[in-house]
């Protein structure tokens, strides 16, 4: 069911506060695709935003998780026992948009019920997988700073809020667009699962340094050992701009930024091979703004922690504006996100 037709005028508005370029790429999307991946977006962003209140305590963020966990995975669920937790949750949030979210959040699960049945089942399972990842990050940074402690962490870790996402949309492809790819569905679902967690750490990468500054360090503890680096270390570098410090980090960020990139690849190449022009461009968009948003981060160097990187808002309407021109052939696509990776 089309995104336009499921979500009311009061929830459309909420899809585009929360995030005006996943709101972009929803719209591009076919319109048998549309419902599904609004829905499982706009309960995806509130759990979200509940595991991030760090206004709230540890063991309150765990219980509401719980609950709504519980009630979206159910056939009859409803939010409505929860209205009152969730309006405590509202207040606590600086963002209006998201506090909007919390307080219509009630409203929106029904739109999950109204999905085709199959849908319903494909948006529990990938929104049981990342309510796993948001129960995990509150355990582990609930009690005050903390990091992952290896490199298995981190990548179980992106898998479970994203990497299952590339997963999920390539399910909904596979049931609504029948022969929607070149390659086979297996080919595709790996490809899409790479692509999802290399956008995670591409988020990681960016706000590594707010993350820091959070008491999070998504960095694994095992990683910046040899490098002379703690997690406190690191913290302490950001928030005094210490650039001596900053640039032990250099080694890993740079092999981050090379695996994010890989990673980010394989999600071009998983655009590339889409037959809807449609779903190609709104598939690509992510890993277009990721490959630039990688250089950015390349050139700005650990000195990143200390700032804010993202593309300039002109040079994606740019980008639109040339994708569309060229209707997103495989070869355009391809031209772009090598130029934006340099």
């Amino acid at each position: 069911m089309p995104a336009s037709t499921l979500l009311t005028r009061k929830q459309l508005p909420l899809l585009r506060g929360v995030s005006r370029s996943f709101y972009l790429t929803i719209r591009l999307l076919p319109p048998a695709l549309q419902g599904p991946i609004a829905v499982g977006y706009l309960l995806a962003r509130a759990t979200d935003t509940v595991a991030d209140t760090t206004a709230q305590p540890a063991a309150e963020r765990l219980a509401l998780l719980s609950g709504l966990a519980q009630e979206i995975q159910s056939p009859a669920g409803s939010l409505q026992a929860l209205q009152s937790l969730l309006n405590q949750f509202a207040r606590h949030q600086t963002d209006p948009h998201e506090r909007a979210l919390m307080q219509a959040l009630p409203d929106c699960l029904p739109l999950l019920h109204a999905l085709a049945p199959d849908d319903q089942a494909s948006v529990r399972w990938v929104l049981g997988h990342i309510t796993r990842g948001q129960v995990l990050d509150v355990q582990r940074f609930g009690q005050g700073p903390a990091a992952l402690a290896t490199e298995f962490e981190l990548d179980d870790y992106t898998w479970l809020v994203a990497g299952c996402v590339g997963e999920f949309w390539t399910e909904l492809c596979e049931r609504h667009l029948p022969g929607f790819a070149t390659q086979s569905a297996d080919a595709m679902r790996l490809a899409g699962r790479a692509y999802g967690m290399g956008l995670q750490r591409l988020n990681i990468l960016r706000d590594a340094g707010a993350d820091l500054a959070a008491g999070r360090c998504y960095l694994p503890a095992a990683r910046l050992t040899p490098l002379g680096l703690s997690p406190e270390q690191l913290r302490q570098a950001t928030h005094s701009c210490d650039a001596a410090a900053l640039q032990l980090l250099a080694p890993l960020w740079g092999e981050y930024l090379q695996q994010t990139h890989t990673q980010l690849s394989e999600g071009l190449h998983y655009s590339q091979c889409l037959n809807s022009r449609r779903l190609r461009l709104a598939s690509a968009l992510p890993a277009l703004i990721g490959a630039r948003t990688v250089a950015l981060l390349r050139q700005t160097g650990p000195q990143a922690l200390t700032q804010r990187v993202k593309m300039p808002r002109h040079e994606m309407r740019a980008l639109l504006w040339r994708l569309l021109w060229r209707l997103a052939s495989p070869h355009a696509l391809d031209r772009e996100f090598q130029r934006l990776s340099q």
